[in-house]
């Protein structure tokens, strides 16, 4: 199977549990939306997709291998990480050329494009760099990489709207033109809502959900109007949040839309993925 498969990943730190038992798959061809709170458990999940840490109990599985010190899977999968995990004594070329020698499917050629359109000066050194340049020169690594899997963890930390829209022009560009797995673990969620296809949410470290953007667009809505109907009108329904405007009532919800008579004094509009978001996870969800 053309996949990451987490498999009943348990991992715990002292009596914390940043995950429980968590399994679910990465597809092979699609771009991934990793979302979660801070201390959900996403970094987590990504350090023991990339063989950083060690899971407690279950398994990581990339294109049905164990990942788990396995060089087999070397050329599979690449993280980018929010942590700095560079050498601080060596120039930002020869960290080109040294992760050209640890991967056969590093292109230093496109590397070096790729950062002189985010105007990377390659002959500084990693600890020289300002936090977005540290944040360019990662997904510059990560995008002159031809893994089948490539996680991007936090990619645009840093960056300014400008360095943001080209990033994600340049990561469409190369999802077209070899299609992968991307996964994208980022708070800025309504900014990189157009390109994800598929979100998998992790909330207290367990799976809230996972399910296609389209999908989940279809099924979040928001009824507003007096508190009176807006209750009768929530009845036997999956609400996930409320919030007050003012003497106006809203109720977020999940499920099919009811129609409203002509002369209901309610309202319903759509919700965008970000407030779906924060609405799923302010409690965990309902």
């Amino acid at each position: 199977m053309n996949a990451i498969q987490i498999n009943h990943i348990t991992k715990q730190y002292g009596c914390v549990t940043a995950l429980d038992d968590v399994s679910f798959s990465f597809e092979h061809g699609k771009i991934y939306g990793l979302l979660g709170r801070n201390g959900a458990g996403k970094s987590t999940l990504i350090n023991i997709m990339a063989n950083r840490i060690f899971a407690d109990q279950g398994d990581v599985l990339i294109d049905g291998l164990p990942a788990e010190e396995n060089m087999a899977v070397h050329e599979k999968i690449f993280c980018m990480s929010d942590q700095n995990l560079y050498d601080s004594s060596l120039k930002i070329r020869d960290i080109f050329k040294w992760t050209d020698r640890f991967y056969d499917h590093f292109h230093p050629d496109k590397a070096f494009r790729i950062a002189e359109m985010f105007s990377l000066d390659t002959g500084k050194r990693f600890p020289a760099l300002s936090k977005g340049q540290q944040s360019i020169f990662k997904l510059t690594i990560a995008l002159a990489l031809d893994t089948p899997y490539v996680v991007f963890d936090e990619p645009v930390l840093g960056l300014d709207a400008n360095h943001r829209e080209l990033f994600y022009h340049l990561l469409l560009e190369d999802y077209e033109e070899h299609q992968r797995t991307i996964i994208l673990a980022t708070h800025l969620i309504e900014e990189a809502a157009n390109i994800i296809e598929e979100v998998v949410l992790i909330d207290k470290g367990r799976l809230l959900i996972q399910e296609s953007v389209e999908s989940l667009l279809d099924q979040g809505y928001c009824v507003s109007g007096p508190e009176d109907a807006v209750m009768a009108y929530c009845t036997d329904k999956h609400v996930i949040g409320r919030d007050e405007l003012g003497s106006m009532k809203l109720a977020y919800i999940l499920g099919a839309r009811e129609a409203l008579s002509k002369d209901s004094p309610l309202q319903i509009t759509g919700m965008n993925l970000q407030k779906l978001f924060v609405k799923l996870t302010e409690k965990g969800g309902n």
